[in-house]
C-alpha cells in the first residue's frame, strides 16, 4: 500500500492540500487564497471557477513540494467550507451564479417567511436546524427565483446543486465527461433539506424550500471505498487515485480532533469558530440556540451526531481590522497590538457583521463597539477583538453545558487563530477551563486525511487514531471568578445593543 493520503481543504479564505503519513504527520502542503467578493452589503460570494482552479494547483503543488508522485498516495479526502452554495450546468460545468458563501445575509426575508408560514418547527424538527440565512436550503431557492433561467434549468434536469464539497468533487472526477454528482451526510446535514432521522432528502422539507430533487448530490457515508470515485482530471492524479473520504469542514476537525467518544468536543477558531459536542448515536435536540447535526458517518456503521454551536465572526474579524481597518499588517499583529494594554479598558467589540449565530440566531443584529472613552487606543481595540472570539465561544459552551446536561473538563482547539497564544489564554480565562491545542493544530485537513485512510485500511480504526493524537500546548485560567463574572457581564450588555438593528419582514 502507498505511504500517504492526501487531503483537499477547500476553505472560506483559501484552498490546500495537504499530505500526511502513517503517523498524522505532515508531509507537504500547498495553499492558495481566492477572492472575497462583497457585491453588496451584507453579500459575500466567491467565484467556483477560481475556487476549482486554485484547488487544481494547490494538489500540483503539494505533490511536487513533496517530492511525490500520485502512486504515492493511497486515497485522498476531501473536506470543505459547509453551506456555500453552488449551482451549476453538467453539460459544461459553468456556475449559474457565483457561490454564496455561508457568511451570506440576502436571504433573511426567505428564513424569515418561512418562520412567519409556519415552517420552522418542521425544519427544526426534520433537519435539526432554525430557518437562519446560514444554511444551503435558502441560497439554493434565492437562486432559483432571482437568476434568470435557473428554475427552467433545474426543472429540466440540467442544473446541480452542491456545497463546495461536491463542486470540487464533480470537477475532480471528470466534470463534464462523468463527474461524480455526490456528498456525505455531514454536508447533506447543513441544508435544511435532509432528514436526520432517515439521512436522506427529505420530501417535505424540498416541497416548502420549491427545491426539485433532481438538482441534488447523492447522499454517502464520510468514509466509503466506493461512494466517491476516482480523481481523475487533476493533472498529476492521472493514475486515478480513489477520494474515499469527505466531511464538512467541522466535522473533520472533530475527527481530525479524535472526538469519538460522546461527551468529547472541539472548538475550531478560524474564519468563524465552530464548537462540536459528540452525541454518540443519539439525536439531542437543541433547546437553546443550537444545531443538532451528523458529525460522521463510517462505512456502513450508523451515523454519530453532535450538537454544533456555530459562530459567524471570530477570526475573519482579525482580518476586518487588518484589511478594512488598517489597524494592523498582519494576523499576528492583532497579538502584538493586544499586549501592549492590560485588559479591554473597558471596550466591547461584538462583531455581528452577519447578524448573530448560535445561540442567538438574530439576522437583525450588526456589529457594535460599545464602551469608548478617550482613553481607549487601538490596542484596546485589537484586545476587545480577541476577547469577542472567546465570549463567544463561552456563550456556546454555556448552551452546550444546559442542552447535554455536562460540564466541559477541557476545551480541545484547533484552527489558525490557536497560534495566537494571547488569544488561547483569554478563552481559558473567559472559560475558567483549560484550553488544549493538539501538535497538528490544522486538524481539518487531518480529518478528512483519517476519513479517507479508514475506508482503505491505511488506518485500521479510531483506536489507531487516538494513538496519534498528542497535546503541544495547555493554557490554564488566571482570572479570579470576580473577573471572569464581571467580564461576561459586560459581553452579554454588548450583544444587547447589536439587537433590532436592521428590520427584518
Amino acid at each position: 500500500m502507498p505511504d500517504f493520503v492526501g487531503a483537499v481543504d477547500q476553505g472560506t479564505t483559501s484552498s490546500r492540500f495537504m499530505i500526511f503519513d502513517h503517523d498524522g504527520g505532515e508531509v507537504a502542503r500547498y495553499q492558495l487564497e481566492h477572492h472575497q467578493l462583497l457585491p453588496r452589503a451584507g453579500w459575500v460570494e466567491h467565484d467556483p471557477v477560481e475556487i476549482w482552479e486554485r484547488t487544481n494547483s494547490v494538489m500540483q503543488n503539494a505533490l511536487r513540494a513533496g517530492g511525490l508522485s500520485p502512486s504515492d498516495l493511497a486515497a485522498i479526502g476531501i473536506t470543505n467550507q459547509r453551506e456555500t452554495t453552488v449551482i451549476w450546468d453538467p453539460r459544461d460545468g459553468r456556475p449559474y451564479y457565483n457561490a454564496i458563501v455561508w457568511q451570506d445575509t440576502r436571504t433573511d426575508t426567505i428564513a424569515s417567511a418561512l418562520e412567519r408560514d409556519g415552517h420552522g418547527e418542521t425544519i427544526r424538527r426534520k433537519a435539526g436546524l432554525p430557518p437562519a440565512t446560514y444554511f444551503s436550503g435558502g441560497k439554493i431557492k434565492w437562486i432559483l427565483e432571482n437568476v434568470d433561467g435557473v428554475r427552467e434549468a433545474a426543472e429540466a434536469g440540467h442544473a446541480l446543486f452542491g456545497n463546495t464539497d461536491a463542486w470540487v468533487l464533480w470537477n475532480l472526477t471528470g466534470g463534464p465527461s462523468g463527474g461524480i454528482h455526490a456528498t456525505d451526510v455531514t454536508n447533506a446535514s447543513r441544508t435544511m433539506l435532509m432528514n436526520l432521522e432517515t439521512l436522506d432528502w427529505d420530501d417535505e422539507l424540498l416541497d416548502i424550500f420549491g427545491i426539485p430533487r433532481a438538482m441534488l448530490p447523492v447522499i454517502n457515508p464520510s468514509s466509503h471505498p466506493e461512494a466517491y470515485g476516482q480523481a481523475r482530471t487533476s493533472r498529476p492524479l492521472r493514475t486515478a487515485t480513489p477520494i474515499t473520504g469527505v466531511l464538512g469542514d467541522q466535522q473533520a476537525a472533530t475527527v481530525g480532533q479524535v472526538c469519538f467518544a460522546p461527551g468529547e468536543a472541539k472548538n475550531t477558531y478560524g474564519t468563524g469558530n465552530f464548537l462540536l459536542l459528540n452525541t454518540g448515536s443519539e439525536l439531542v435536540r437543541s433547546t437553546s440556540g443550537l444545531l443538532t447535526t451528523v458529525a460522521y458517518q463510517f462505512g456502513d456503521s450508523p451515523a454519530v451526531y453532535a450538537l454544533e454551536g456555530s459562530m459567524a465572526v471570530t477570526g475573519s474579524a482579525v482580518q476586518w481590522l487588518r484589511d478594512q481597518m488598517k489597524v494592523i499588517d498582519d494576523a499576528p499583529g492583532s497579538e502584538r497590538l493586544a499586549l501592549t494594554v492590560e485588559d479591554n479598558g473597558g471596550i466591547y467589540f461584538v462583531p455581528a457583521f452577519s447578524g448573530l449565530f448560535a445561540p442567538y440566531w438574530r439576522s437583525d443584529a450588526r456589529g457594535a463597539i460599545v464602551g469608548l472613552t478617550r482613553y481607549n487606543t487601538n490596542g484596546h481595540l485589537a484586545r476587545a477583538t480577541l476577547e469577542a472570539i472567546c465570549y463567544q465561544s463561552r456563550d456556546v459552551v454555556e448552551a452546550m453545558e444546559r442542552d447535554a446536561g455536562i460540564h466541559l473538563d477541557v476545551l480541545r482547539v484547533d484552527g489558525g487563530v490557536t497560534d495566537n497564544e494571547l488569544c488561547m489564554q483569554i478563552q481559558a480565562d473567559v472559560l475558567g477551563v483549560p484550553v488544549s491545542r493538539p501538535v497538528i493544530a490544522e486538524t481539518t485537513a487531518l480529518g478528512a486525511a483519517y476519513a479517507a485512510g479508514l475506508a482503505t485500511g491505511f488506518w485500521r480504526d479510531t483506536d489507531e487514531l487516538r494513538s496519534h493524537w498528542s497535546e503541544s500546548r495547555r493554557w490554564e485560567p488566571q482570572w479570579s471568578e470576580e473577573r471572569r463574572a464581571e467580564g461576561y457581564a459586560g459581553w452579554k450588555k454588548a450583544v444587547e445593543r447589536t439587537l433590532n438593528w436592521v428590520p427584518v419582514d
